[in-house]
């Protein structure tokens, strides 16, 4: 018998089948600090202990979408070595915050199969747990990954598709301290929960390149080993020619970008749902555009939630886009990501 892990093939899967995953990260402050090198994100509550102090923390928590990834990386190996793409997200949600010294890991239930008619893939589906050492809750995620069959002359026919909420739930109790103070000249923001309307666009100006280092290191520090980010001898053999950029590289570089005009949303509440709907390559440069999905109060006085889509968009500036998709429903070819998620903000009371 083989002691090499070779990964998972379409079918190895079954539904209702549960994974343990290996390899528990305590999360360091070097981690928070690469985070930003790659990323740039710049929310002033995951920059700053004197404002996560101000704002009822006991220290500073690491961002949600660098914790997500961290915690995402352990699935690697099981669900998606062997993959061709990551296809989507759903109900991503943020339980508990994470601290520099915490150590997450994760577990993973099959809940959908479906096989591809080529028969040489299919799309599996799977629930994802994050917890920290205490057994805490700290992520909540469905995704979607086209993998590779190990025999691709003989089809299963299986075909279970889950159904997905349209957007998570808001509850009633969200685990945060009491934001009583914000000060807009730390957070580099002047705007609170009241000042956005529904249907509001905000076309964030900056782009960022994303270079080869840029997207290796990255995802080499989220310990996500899925072949086609790293292996460039063996992307060079198929019809994209190069390695894939991780997609989670381009949720986080979408959030950095759209911090200015929405400094004061330090926190993502849930991930509703998300699609890559293109690959992104090194080289590219990544710009994005946010509507204003629905403005959310809330019973607690002092946040109320903003529901986003997040539009990235490689080698074209946002506001030159007015649909992502053409007359036919498909995403144009330089649309690499469209997100909807929802974020959690202080309300105008809270200004300093």
């Amino acid at each position: 018998m083989s002691k090499i892990n070779i990964g998972n093939f379409f079918e190895d899967f079954s539904i209702g089948q549960e994974i343990v995953h290996p390899l528990p990260r305590t999360v360091s402050q070097g981690d928070v600090s690469l985070y930003i090198a790659f990323t740039g994100s710049r929310f002033a509550l995951h920059s700053s202990d004197v404002v996560a102090k101000e704002m009822g923390y006991d220290k500073r928590p690491i961002d949600d979408l660098l914790m997500f990834h961290l915690t995402f990386g352990k699935s690697v190996q099981d669900i998606s070595l062997n993959a061709i793409a990551n296809l989507g997200y759903a109900e991503i949600s943020f339980p508990n915050p994470v601290y520099v010294g915490d150590t997450v890991s994760m577990t993973s239930t099959v809940i959908g199969l479906k096989e591809n008619s080529n028969g040489k893939s299919g799309v599996v589906y799977v629930h994802s747990i994050g917890l920290n050492q205490n057994k805490d809750e700290v992520l909540n995620f469905k995704r979607w990954v086209m993998v590779h069959k190990k025999d691709k002359t003989t089809l299963t026919g299986i075909k279970e598709i889950p159904t997905f909420k349209e957007s998570t739930p808001i509850s009633d109790n969200i685990n945060m301290p009491i934001v009583s103070m914000v000060d807009t000249d730390a957070t580099g923001g002047k705007y609170f929960f009241e000042d956005y309307e529904k249907g509001e666009r905000l076309n964030h100006p900056e782009g960022i390149t994303i270079d080869n280092s840029d997207h290796t290191l990255a995802t080499k520090l989220y310990q996500n080993n899925a072949k086609v980010h790293f292996n460039d001898h063996m992307m060079k053999s198929t019809p994209m020619g190069e390695r894939l950029m991780y997609g989670g590289i381009i949720i986080s570089i979408a959030r950095a970008i759209s911090f200015n005009g929405l400094q004061n949303a330090q926190w993502i509440y849930a991930i509703n749902s998300g699609a890559h709907c293109n690959p992104t390559y090194a080289g590219d440069t990544i710009y994005a555009y946010t509507e204003v999905i629905d403005t959310i109060d809330h019973k607690r006085d002092d946040i109320g939630l903003l529901r986003l889509r997040t539009v990235a968009v490689k080698n074209q500036k946002s506001k030159e886009i007015s649909n992502p998709k053409d007359e036919d429903g498909k995403y144009l070819k330089n649309i690499v990501l469209d997100l909807d998620y929802t974020v959690i903000i202080p309300k105008n009371k809270t200004k300093k």
